[in-house]
Formats: C-alpha cells, sequence, structure tokens
C-alpha cells in the first residue's frame, strides 16, 4: 500500500549494532546502544526493543485517543504500555512479540476493548506489524 508521505524520521546506527550508538538526523535523539544484560550484554545504554515499544506505545496511543475522540468517548487519564520481547525462533534466527496494554479508566470495560481494536486497525505500527509478529492486545482497569 503506497502512503503519500507527511514526515520521515531519519536515524543513522554506527558502532557494533546493537553496541554502538543511534541519532537521529535532528539529533532529538542521540543514544548508546548496548545488548539487554539476558541477551550478554552490559544492559547500560538503551537498545533496539526499547526504543520500538517506546515509539509503538505512543503511536497505540495516539491512534486510541483519535478513534475515542470520533466515538465521543472520554479518555482522561488513558494510558498504553508496549511490552516487546525478543526471542529465537524457529528458522535459527530472532523474531519480536509484542503486548500492548491499553487503560481507559473513564470508560466500561466493553467500551474500552472496541475502542483498543479500533485502535489497533488504525495505528501504523499496528498496521506495519499485521502478519509479520504476534501482537496482543490487553484491556486492563489499572
Amino acid at each position: 500500500m503506497a502512503i503519500e508521505t507527511v514526515y520521515t524520521a531519519e536515524a543513522l546506527a554506527t558502532g557494533d549494532g546493537r553496541n554502538g550508538r543511534t541519532r537521529t538526523s535532528d539529533g532529538m535523539i542521540d543514544l548508546n546502544l548496548t545488548s539487554p544484560a539476558a541477551m550478554g550484554g552490559s544492559g547500560e545504554g538503551a537498545n533496539p526493543e526499547q526504543l520500538f515499544a517506546a515509539g509503538y506505545a505512543a503511536c497505540f496511543h495516539s491512534a486510541l485517543r483519535k478513534v475515542a475522540s470520533g466515538a465521543g468517548a472520554d479518555v482522561t487519564d488513558s494510558s498504553v504500555g508496549a511490552q516487546v520481547s525478543i526471542g529465537k525462533d524457529e528458522d535459527g534466527g530472532f523474531g519480536l512479540a509484542v503486548v500492548i496494554e491499553v487503560v481507559i479508566p473513564n470508560v466500561d470495560q466493553a467500551q474500552a476493548e472496541e475502542l483498543a481494536e479500533q485502535a489497533h486497525g488504525f495505528c501504523p505500527y499496528s498496521k506495519a506489524t499485521r502478519g509479520n509478529i504476534e501482537v496482543k492486545v490487553i484491556v486492563t482497569d489499572d
């Protein structure tokens, strides 16, 4: 599916991939990268999964607010968390899995679940990952 580009982010990774540095072209992100301790690294810097989790959570929350606005739902104090896991896949490489946790305290559970489902259909990150990695969306009350 083609898009009409509105904005393009640009980042460069240097060094040894997961143990290097990443920086956006505008300098808004400029981080040392290290592998997590669970993967044999020092864990003393950011890692790609953290960056993906932060981006996915923010994008999904924006999508949630958009669909909620259209439905007239109160999303005051709502939040979205993302857990991004990396692990070995059946091909001997690595794969990702995501859990999105949605909290919308000012609507009932059924409406919150409907809004989360709509946001999952609308969010660009969800569209990009659909059919490629496992993504679970969970609606909780805290």
